[in-house]
């Protein structure tokens, strides 16, 4: 598996998340990277096929990203958050539904067996 969604980051520090082999297809992985809940989502057929995004949910605050379903919307990627639905991109973090809720993304890579977020 050749996954990386690594455009923003050139020159910063990866960090160590989890295995390849941890990843589950079209679902979330939590992870802590820097004091910060990750949710990592992995999904096979496409183009960039791993994505790394904020955990908490702007709108109710509770750290459930990683449990939302994954799936298409308006010919976007998107997330949907468990508890009020709302949609987030999973290439941009924003939400569909609401343009003043965003998600922080994180560039991740896979590097050899281990998957990598970007720092710094």
């Amino acid at each position: 598996m050749n996954l990386s969604n690594t455009a923003v980051a050139r020159e910063t520090d990866w960090r160590p998340v989890c295995r390849q082999q941890d990843l589950v297809a079209d679902s979330g992985v939590v992870v802590w990277v820097d004091g910060a809940q990750v949710a990592l989502f992995y999904v096979p057929g496409e183009d960039e096929g791993l994505y790394a995004i904020d955990n908490r949910d702007p709108r109710s605050g509770a750290n459930v990203i990683g449990r939302g379903l994954v799936g298409s919307l308006q010919g976007e990627l998107v997330v949907a958050a468990p508890l009020y639905k709302q949609h987030f991109s999973l290439r941009d973090g924003r939400c569909l539904e609401d343009p003043e809720q965003g998600l922080q993304v994180w560039p991740v890579r896979v590097n050899g067996e281990s998957v990598e977020v970007a720092v710094g």
